[in-house]
């Protein structure tokens, strides 16, 4: 017993590197949405070239997602974690030097590039955090609650990113350059990450030096609780992007919004309001960090897809009548009421629900893995480019009806829900793999 306590204390640095390395996968993400409306404004108003950013940086999964997990295997999680901080560093140097140039589409062309090499650096990120945080924990509710704990910090960079980048865009922005200051922030905390991790003794997988390299990937795809989870991974990352970017779209075009408050620009309120959606997720991964090591993860899917689905419902059909919510004055510091359309309200609370279904996916998927959970954590990375692909599908819809394009994040979060109540059980057939505690 003093071992494994010994053995955690120990743990206590790298936790706290995998989570602010969390928190840099949602910022650099998180950008993207905002600077979307000046890209649009940049390429004569389409609302398609709005998701380009967003498209860039998580089609970057697709190719990315299987060499990463390769990259670990043979690398370990150090070495992936440095090659991942240098990447991001590069990716956003590229954004911001499309700023300084003055052809509005190739000022887009260099800033989608930028967008594309940051999506490279994230999804080598998430396939070092995840699943080392996962085998942080002793049994499987553990490692879901450690995985949950870091998506709060996941959900504080995405917090802050539309906040404050939509704070210094406004609503008459019409340069990538306008965002200066955020990309200063982020390369700056690349530059001290690469440091700390060069500098620190981070634990290995214990699989790192054996010939961990000739595992194939059809072996992970023999459980079919993983096969179903990569489809659920996919729809996931497209459901909580599709419901923040489409909210904020909803927001800042509805000329209602600007008439009913007086002295804020649509831009910057729909910014401070989406801001509220993953400070939610935040609030929820905390709540799913502290219940974690009690609630299954199968449980905790379960409510939460539920959940979502009922909200975007309500989102839909809710008639458009203003009340007051609370939003962050970015330039005053200071948080604000401002009055927003009922059911956009709705629509912001799905954050609650889709707080959790990461971490719980992701813990259910690989449960009984074993020896195959490196290269899993590699085809995971792959299928989050749905969170380009949805709201890119997505943005063709809302051509007609922005509230009808909902349905499509309610068709993912009953997939959700499907894999959770059936789809995520283990393979009655396949005997239990010794090196993992598989959950009860």
């Amino acid at each position: 017993m003093k071992q494994t306590q010994s053995s955690k204390r120990n743990f206590a640095l790298p936790i706290a590197i995998m989570f602010a390395l969390f928190f840099m996968i949602a910022f650099v993400t998180g950008y993207q949405n905002p600077l979307g409306s000046v890209i649009e404004k940049m390429s004569a108003g389409n609302p398609i070239m709005s998701q380009l950013g967003t498209l860039a940086n998580f089609i970057a999964y697709a190719f990315m997602g299987y060499p990463a997990g390769k990259l670990l295997q043979n690398r370990g999680f150090r070495v992936t974690a440095l090659w991942a901080v240098t990447i991001g560093f590069i990716g956003v140097l590229i954004t911001y030097l499309s700023g300084f140039i003055t052809e509005a589409s190739t000022a887009v062309v260099i800033y989608l590039v930028g967008a594309f090499v940051a999506g490279f650096s994230m999804c080598l990120l998430n396939t070092v955090v995840n699943p080392m945080l996962n085998s942080l924990g002793s049994t499987p509710n553990k490692g879901n609650q450690l995985v949950q704990f870091g998506g709060a910090f996941n959900s504080l960079g995405a917090t802050l990113a539309p906040v404050i980048v939509g704070g210094l865009l406004g609503g008459s922005a019409s340069t990538i350059a306008s965002a200066n200051p955020v990309f200063f922030l982020a390369m700056g905390i690349f530059f001290v990450a690469f440091l700390v991790i060069y500098f620190s003794h981070l634990p290995e997988s214990p699989d790192l030096g054996k010939a961990v390299a000739k595992v194939p990937v059809s072996g992970a795809f023999r459980y079919r609780n993983f096969t179903f989870g990569v489809f659920a991974i996919f729809c996931y990352v497209g459901l909580e992007v599709g419901m923040a970017n489409w909210t904020y779209q909803y927001l800042e075009k509805s000329e209602m919004v600007g008439i009913n408050n007086s002295g804020f620009e649509a831009a910057a309120l729909a910014g401070t309001v989406v801001g509220i959606y993953w400070l939610l997720m935040l609030v929820g991964r905390l709540l799913g960090g502290v219940i974690g090591s009690k609630v299954s993860s199968r449980a905790m899917l379960v409510t939460a897809s539920l959940g979502a689905m009922i909200f975007i419902v309500l989102g839909i059909f809710t008639k458009e009548s203003f009340v007051p919510f609370v939003g962050f004055d970015s330039k005053e510091l200071a948080f604000s009421v401002v009055n927003i359309p009922l059911n956009s309200i709705f629509l912001v609370l799905c954050g609650l629900f889709a707080s959790i279904m990461w971490g719980a996916i992701f813990n259910l998927s690989v449960t009984g893995l074993g020896k195959y959970t490196a290269v899993a954590s590699g085809i995971f990375m792959v299928m989050v480019c749905g969170g380009g692909i949805f709201p890119a599908i997505q943005s063709v819809i809302a051509g007609s009806s922005i509230l009808g394009s909902f349905w499509l994040p309610f068709a993912l979060a009953a997939y959700i829900f499907l894999y959770a109540v059936a789809l995520s059980k283990p393979n009655p057939s396949l005997p239990e793999n010794p090196e993992i505690l598989v959950e009860e």
